[in-house]
């Protein structure tokens, strides 16, 4: 792939980069700002969507590994969980130091970590070393974090939400279509292979993107401590940034739960369906992948409020409609259970595009800080859901659980619906 190089104005105080090195990336005026390169935005979202789906390789392939590994099932558990922490936990630490360094430079080092983490597992002989390489897979693939600021700092104003839109659609894309291909590719050539391909997969990404990325301009000159101090500056300063996050967060409180607590239900009367039943309701992600280009182009032309309200509204809708299939037979249950698994991915998916598309615009030189505190708060409430979603279908039932989904969507419609007091309080 040819490096694509992006027109860039140097100031009075930065010189014109060298002829061999990368140009740096600004943001033009917003009136004579190009559109991105399509190829470059198609790298940016396969980009997202690999970095991503490696959260997501193991999870089919535990009882293999499992078998091989001579691990209990307490210990497997432990492989999605510390990976998942990781990311989390590089989200929170790591996210923010885009904004200090050359967010280039940061994407190739991850990059490089990842595909170490990813062949380690492969060559794992032991449940100790995959626990390691699980913890470091999510520490480094939390690139995928770095790759969607770099994408709104590239991409145009006025284009913003359609190039941030169709990054997501790559990443989302990576989270459906990862356990998928790691069972159909375990299933016939091991579980090693599995790790090896994505680790070559990485590699491949991290030479296009040396070849294609131009260099970042720092942003700030904090100190680390003083970078993840201004987090709480930055949700003190920012009500957009709060609102964003509580309502976002709200959202994944439903999401979570759903999906929590579903494959336990299908299990039971009157469905006694297996897993890959309830493996295959993910594809009902493949809504949020389409609508995610579409909800950033909408928050372009008639802005991101709309769209949030529409995505919370119709979330709050297909949440609620489940509680109706004790009204209907097995048959019909499933097939609602399908199309509202399908009607709030999308709503969910929609609502965080036009969430993105607003904090990316609050202050352009935090944007890592500003997405690390909208994700995690997303995290809080995934956690949360999972949490209280499992704890009320043991207790109460299913339609515990969809009331709880329900009116969390309804709380993220009340959020967006209350009105802004301050001019940041978009």
């Amino acid at each position: 792939m040819q490096a694509i190089q992006l027109t860039h104005t140097p100031s009075a105080s930065q010189s014109p980069p060298v002829a061999s090195a990368p140009p740096v990336a600004s943001a033009p005026p917003a009136a004579s700002a190009p559109p991105l390169p399509a190829a470059l935005v198609l790298l940016l979202a396969t980009g997202a969507g690999l970095a991503v789906a490696s959260l997501y390789y193991s999870q089919p392939m535990l009882g293999v590994l499992g078998a091989e590994l001579g691990a209990a099932g307490r210990a497997l558990g432990l492989v999605p969980t510390l990976t998942q922490l990781g990311y989390a936990l590089g989200i929170l630490v790591l996210a923010p130091l885009g904004d200090r360094y050359d967010r280039r430079r940061i994407i190739l080092a991850k990059a490089a970590v990842l595909a170490a983490a990813l062949l380690l597992a492969g060559a794992a002989h032991g449940i100790g070393a995959l626990l390691v390489a699980s913890l470091v897979t999510g520490l480094a693939a939390t690139l995928a974090q770095d790759i969607v600021p770099a994408a709104a700092t590239l991409a145009p104003e006025a284009h913003r939400g359609k190039v941030v839109g169709t990054v997501m659609t790559g990443l989302l894309l990576g989270i459906l279509l990862s356990r998928v291909v790691s069972g159909f590719v375990a299933e016939r050539f091991g579980w090693r292979a599995v790790f090896v391909a994505a680790a070559a997969s990485i590699a491949l990404l991290g030479a296009a993107m040396w070849r294609s990325l131009p260099r970042f301009a720092p942003t700030t000159q904090l100190s680390y401590a003083a970078l993840l101090g201004s987090l709480a500056e930055l949700w003190k300063r920012h009500g957009a940034l709060r609102r964003a996050t509580l309502a976002q967060g709200l959202l994944s409180v439903g999401f979570s739960a759903f999906w929590s607590t579903l494959a336990v239900m299908l299990h039971g009367a009157p469905f006694h369906l297996g897993s890959s039943v309830a493996g295959a309701f993910g594809l009902a992600g493949a809504a949020g992948a389409v609508a995610a280009p579409l909800a950033g182009r909408i928050a372009d032309r008639r802005g991101p409020e709309g769209v949030i309200r529409m995505g919370a509204g119709l979330s709050a809708v297909a949440f609620a409609a489940m509680a109706l299939s004790p009204l209907l037979s097995a048959h019909g249950r499933l097939w609602l259970l399908g199309a509202s698994a399908v009607a709030f991915d999308l709503g969910i998916q929609a609502a965080l595009v036009a969430h993105q598309t607003i904090v990316y615009g609050l202050e352009p030189g935090a944007r890592s800080r500003v997405n690390a505190v909208l994700v995690v708060g997303m995290f809080v409430g995934m956690a949360s859901g999972a949490a209280l979603g499992s704890a009320l279908f043991a207790q109460w039932g299913w339609l515990s659980v969809t009331a709880l989904a329900s009116s969390a969507a309804i709380g993220a419609l009340l959020v967006r619906l209350w009105p802004a007091t301050r001019k940041h309080d978009g």
